[in-house]
């Protein structure tokens, strides 16, 4: 039986960063800094500053200070979004729609290992949360998935399959629970 071989430098395939080494220096220490630090209190200057990194963020977003992001140019974010202070693990792109809520401490988490790989493969995928889609708070997204158009994945829950539209979703691994029905 084969055993894992990590090794310092592990095969990331053909995984491309997106930017210079230079752009994710810069990055990380403006975000270490100023965004996850707090020390930024405006939802409108940590749009700016994201924004200045290649995110592409629609008007009236409001992000809060806190929130992680570990590449902003693989970022985009629909109008009238809220982000809390979340983590945004995107090795690959994350689309996030119109009028999306992710709240505090949730995970989207778009890269993984291949477990069956000796050599512990890294695998990206995107993930897309479509308009009005809201993830509770702890609660993450594995890579690959789709949040359809309002659906929401509750509290602490784990999304490891695309989750489909107006439903909404609890547990580990997250299931669908009943229709979400909204009302004027």
């Amino acid at each position: 039986m084969l055993k894992t071989q990590l090794k310092k430098d592990f095969d990331k395939k053909d995984f491309d960063n997106g930017a210079s080494s230079l752009k994710i220096l810069l990055w990380y220490f403006t975000s270490v800094v100023f965004i996850r630090s707090g020390i930024i209190p405006f939802s409108n200057i940590i749009v700016f500053v994201l924004r200045s990194f290649g995110a592409k963020i629609g008007k009236n977003v409001r992000i809060k200070p806190g929130i992680y992001i570990h590449y902003p140019w693989k970022l985009s974010i629909g109008d009238y979004s809220w982000l809390a202070e979340c983590r945004i693990e995107n090795l690959a792109e994350v689309n996030i729609g119109d009028n999306v809520c992710v709240s505090q401490k949730a995970m989207l988490l778009t890269g993984n290992h291949n477990y069956k790989s000796v050599h512990f493969d890294l695998i990206t995928k995107p993930i897309n949360l479509e308009e009005g889609a809201w993830i509770g708070a702890n609660a993450t997204v594995c890579p690959g998935i789709t949040v359809r158009t309002h659906a929401v994945l509750t509290v602490g829950s784990i999304a490891t399959k695309d989750l489909g539209a107006y439903s909404i979703y609890q547990g580990n691994p997250a299931i669908k629970v009943k229709e979400r029905v909204i009302t004027g």
